[in-house]
């Protein structure tokens, strides 16, 4: 199967390239390298730098290549930032993603996977969180993917484009060879592991005050590898679940404390952290219900613990102190 990965120079992206490639899958790897690393995307890839906006570009992706489904992870995905800047997120997510379903519509193409998220259920009235919890999410970003979801039902129905959403959760971890390395990291688990490396001085942990058992945020966090698989399982059943949403989440949550002493434990050294007020946007607790996704695909993560998904990112960490940056010099 020839697969369309947009985003493939980012962190999510580049792995599932890597994943998809290594059962034997032909991956058309696309990127406009705004945020992504060319060195992220895997040698065997067949890359092309485009960005959604460029409806020529894209057109001429489709036209040259045989594609049979899309997966598509390209997005801005900062939630500080969407709060500051909404614009970009609704001309990316949304504009860009419209781009790409009407590229995939004149060519044909009839399978889509959607990497959408957790933020599209806004502060959780139950927890965990099952797919048909109702949806209000609370910073753009998370408003952007919801939006997108929707344009996506419309057209199923308008072309009969077979469908998934996969909202994860937190997604943290490496394989062997790629990691999380954004150009701005926000993301917890790399941030715990630069001050463990003595790469920034201290974590900076967001609000302390939230309704949790230490007054801190809790997550659910996913290894990128079960991601990946997820998002595989959702590909070989889209024609019996096209339309559904999908959780991919672990059921359990850690606070932001918990994962820096799981990190302490993990890597052997002291992690200085410093407490601070609550980021915009933010909610108190983001938990997966694992159920639907058990129980529709037979699939569950098999990589859950966090101190395996700490483990895999340190070693990466290790192996790449500078993220892709040595790659990009050489």
């Amino acid at each position: 199967m020839n697969i369309l990965v947009t985003g493939a120079a980012g962190y999510i992206g580049s792995i599932c390239a890597e994943v998809l490639l290594a059962r034997g899958m032909r991956v058309i790897a696309m990127d406009s390298l705004v945020e992504g690393h060319r060195a992220a995307v895997p040698p065997g890839a067949d890359f092309c730098q485009v960005d959604l906006a460029d409806h020529t570009s894209l057109d001429r992706v489709f036209s040259n290549r045989k594609i049979d489904a899309v997966m598509h992870f390209a997005a801005e995905a900062l939630v500080a930032k969407s709060v500051r800047e909404p614009s970009i997120f609704y001309a990316v997510n949304v504009a860009g993603g419209v781009n790409l379903l009407d590229a995939v519509t004149r060519h044909g193409v009839k399978k889509f996977i959607f990497s959408s998220t957790a933020a599209t259920y806004g502060e959780p009235e139950t927890v965990p969180i099952p797919e048909d919890h109702r949806k209000a999410p609370i910073n753009p970003y998370g408003k952007s993917k919801l939006v997108f979801e929707q344009i996506l039902a419309d057209y199923h129905a308008y072309t009969g484009l077979q469908y998934a959403a996969l909202r994860y959760f937190n997604a943290a971890g490496a394989s062997k060879e790629r990691g999380e390395a954004h150009r701005v990291e926000t993301h917890l688990i790399p941030r715990v592991l630069d001050a463990a490396a003595g790469a920034i001085p201290h974590v900076d942990v967001f609000g302390t005050d939230y309704p949790t058992p230490d007054g801190t945020c809790v997550r659910d966090y996913i290894h990128v590898l079960d991601i990946a698989d997820a998002h595989l399982r959702a590909l070989e059943e889209i024609a019996r679940v096209t339309g559904e949403a999908f959780n991919v989440g672990n059921s359990r949550g850690f606070s932001i404390l918990e994962v820096i002493d799981a990190a302490e434990r993990v890597t052997g050294k002291k992690i200085p952290r410093k407490l601070g007020p609550r980021r915009p946007g933010d909610p108190a607790v983001l938990v997966a219900s694992k159920e639907k996704l058990k129980r529709t695909l037979g699939w569950e993560a098999s990589h859950s613990s966090l101190e395996e998904i700490i483990d895999s990112a340190w070693a990466w960490k290790q192996k790449h102190p500078q993220g892709y940056a040595e790659s990009a010099k050489a």
